[in-house]
């Protein structure tokens, strides 16, 4: 089975973010979804907005970007959609958050997208295809040639970790503490095609792997592949897929310049013959899981005989390491955002902050808009 990667000439960049849809009275998520792509659609050929699109669930709406060459580019793209909703949602009393889970709203109180792509997804996977009430974010970053993607898709899983810790953002679920910083990447996990990416050879097994999952009825299409790191042979690109979803578009700006720059870096590192990360599987899967489990107060392992280092540590040695390259692609600032998210704390330990503050699960849901609305982490409080 042939499968043809159209490959990037640059390390082009595309952001795809999923939003919650929030009723501004209970604070629960309200199915809306389809009325309100239908209005922001009538001014577009076939009646569907270029950039917003339908999720599984009618109380998700997914903000895409078209292909942009840097982070702040990427950043303002995804906001000119999203103040196209607003002018939408808010007169009907609806805003957006962007966490990766809801804190309190339950899956089974949502209503399904209607489509045939969603029934059969259902149909096919069940219950946890059902619990697939979450909101990730979704970073694109074009690669040059087949062979490259695989090499970086296989390398990238050694900083799977960073990524899942600074984004994490889910640790309420139907409204209880769930104990993890990111309950949202072990929900998505469950699905049969999520999860770690195997360690593949070449672009050929990338094919001969495809093909035979096809055959064997495990997927129909190369799309129905979720990993947490995947090529993308439509778009030329490297798709990473583990963050959860992100309160403010300069927090999302600052992930999608770590993943350009590591990409970009990655494929210099390449040209120039040397050796890309190549981690075990079993360090893979546990680092990934401290990660989901405690964040950037993680300690990841970092080689065979099981040492280990602080996530935060390692974070800021890779920030040091990707600064040449940030300043080759134009996204210093964004990239700086990184260190503000490990200063101030990403979503989760904001959210949890206001639990122990005597706060309600509501008034999480009321931080994560006024996030979203102001752009701040911590809403201007």
């Amino acid at each position: 089975m042939r499968v043809k990667f159209n490959a990037s000439p640059t390390s082009s960049l595309g952001v795809e973010i999923e939003l919650g849809l929030v009723d501004t009275t209970t604070r629960e998520l309200t199915c809306v979804a389809s009325e309100v792509l239908e209005i922001v659609g009538r001014d577009h050929p076939g009646g569907e907005h270029p950039r917003a699109k339908h999720e599984l669930y009618e109380s998700t709406i997914e903000v895409i970007t078209g292909i942009c060459r840097t982070a702040g580019e990427a950043r303002l793209d995804l906001q000119t959609t999203v103040d196209e909703l607003r002018t939408v949602i808010e007169p009907r009393g609806v805003a957006l958050e962007g966490a990766g889970l809801h804190p309190f709203s339950r899956w089974f109180d949502l209503v399904q997208t209607p489509g045939e792509r969603y029934a059969e997804l259902v149909d096919r996977i069940q219950w946890p295809a059902r619990r697939l009430m979450t909101h990730g974010v979704h970073v694109h970053v074009g690669v040059r040639s087949d062979e490259k993607a695989i090499a970086i898709t296989n390398a990238l899983t050694h900083y799977l970790p960073h990524f899942v810790a600074l984004s994490a953002s889910s640790p309420f679920w139907h409204g209880h503490d769930s104990g993890m910083a990111s309950v949202r990447t072990k929900i998505f996990e469950a699905m049969p095609t999520a999860g770690l990416p195997p360690q593949l050879d070449s672009w050929a097994d990338f094919e001969h792997f495809m093909a035979t999952l096809i055959r064997a009825g495990a997927i129909k299409t190369v799309r129905e592949v979720w990993w947490d790191i995947r090529p993308h042979p439509d778009f030329g690109t490297v798709e990473l897929r583990m963050c959860d979803g992100i309160p403010t578009l300069t927090e999302v700006a600052a992930v999608a310049a770590m993943a350009q720059c590591l990409v970009d870096h990655m494929d210099q590192e390449i040209d120039a013959g040397r050796n890309l990360p190549s981690p075990r599987d079993w360090i893979r899967r546990e680092n990934k899981w401290r990660a989901a489990r405690d964040g950037i107060d993680a300690e990841i392992v970092i080689d065979d005989e099981g040492s280990v280092q602080p996530i935060q540590e390692s974070i800021r040695e890779l920030l040091d390491e990707l600064a040449p390259t940030a300043t080759k692609l134009g996204c210093t600032d964004e990239l700086s955002g990184i260190r503000l998210i490990l200063e101030h704390g990403p979503s989760y330990k904001r959210q949890r902050a206001v639990v122990a503050a005597g706060g309600s699960l509501i008034d999480v849901v009321d931080l994560l808009r006024d996030e979203m609305l102001t752009d701040t982490p911590g809403g201007g409080r």
